[in-house]
């Protein structure tokens, strides 16, 4: 299976295939694989496993075939021997390799990734990978969700060829952080038939009180093959600061605005309306303050 996905740089359609697709196809579509992953798979004990495997020197082999598979341009981060796999995917840009938009108003990407938007209807439920989900399942906490009526949801999907670190969107200062833990499932489509995913999965969000775009909630999502999601221990941030990243796999990161606060550009906007994501860079100029 394959996803639909503009390039916003080169403004054409691509297609992407989905990590490790047969055997997603085996997990989620037959009843001995739904077993294996009920029972075993997405418990926490397979991802530290996992981990474990993708943390020793051993794991070095995996990085060239993967590099060749996913043409990842290695010239853009910090040139060093890894240690293991785990190492390599957490591998540091270089500085300059990403700009950020300085203008106060710009609202932009936290992170390398597939944009979807949403617009969180009177019944404060959103369509998140084929799925239907309320924000307060996402954030299960129905008070909070209540402030975010006729706002705005960004969806940003990672895939494995990502960069896995992101950054704060603006400047401001951390109000709280709350972790939620939950099974792990993969965010592609696949289990999306499936699953309802993100409530399924462990997920941290940080309650941001920005500069511009007033109290903007982000969560991060774990997926399938991630075990860890790692925050860093900031309460004072600037916009492109680095907030963390993510151990292997894909992932998601979710962004929560109060009604009116923000204009999405147009071409995204179209995009998500034909139910299209849009590829973007950390730090690229996504929309600005609804001024």
């Amino acid at each position: 299976m394959s996803i639909t996905i503009f390039n916003r740089d080169l403004k054409e359609i691509y297609y992407e295939k989905q990590y490790k697709n047969g055997q997603l196809k085996f997990l989620y579509n037959t009843i001995l694989g739904r077993m294996l992953l009920k029972l075993f798979i997405s418990t926490r004990l397979f991802s530290k496993i996992n981990a474990i495997f993708n943390n020793n020197k051993g794991s070095i082999k995996k990085i060239e075939p993967f590099i060749n598979e996913y043409k990842i341009d290695m010239s853009e981060y910090e040139k060093k021997e890894y240690t293991s796999f785990d190492d390599f995917f957490t591998r540091k840009i270089l500085e300059g390799k990403r700009s950020f938009s300085k203008e106060k108003s710009h609202l932009i990407s936290p992170a390398d990734s597939k944009l979807m938007v949403y617009e969180i209807d009177d019944d404060l439920k959103m369509n998140i990978k084929n799925s239907i989900y309320t924000v307060g399942e996402l954030l299960n906490d129905e008070k909070l969700s209540r402030e975010y009526k006729n706002g705005t949801c960004l969806i940003f999907r990672l895939t494995v060829d990502d960069y896995h670190r992101y950054c704060f969107i603006d400047d401001g200062s951390l109000k709280y952080r709350k972790v939620i833990n939950g099974r792990l499932h993969t965010v592609g489509p696949i289990s999306s038939k499936r699953y309802k995913v993100y409530s399924e999965n462990n997920r941290e969000y940080s309650v941001l009180k920005t500069r511009n775009f007033g109290k903007v909630i982000q969560i991060e999502v774990g997926a399938l093959l991630v075990g860890k999601i790692k925050n860093h221990s900031i309460k004072v941030f600037k916009k492109g600061d680095e907030k963390g990243y993510f151990c292997f796999g894909g992932s998601t990161i979710v962004l929560l605005f109060k009604e009116k606060v923000i204009k999405m550009d147009e071409d995204i906007l179209e995009y998500s309306k034909a139910g299209i994501e849009t590829k973007i860079k950390m730090g690229e100029k996504i929309g600005e303050t609804n001024d």
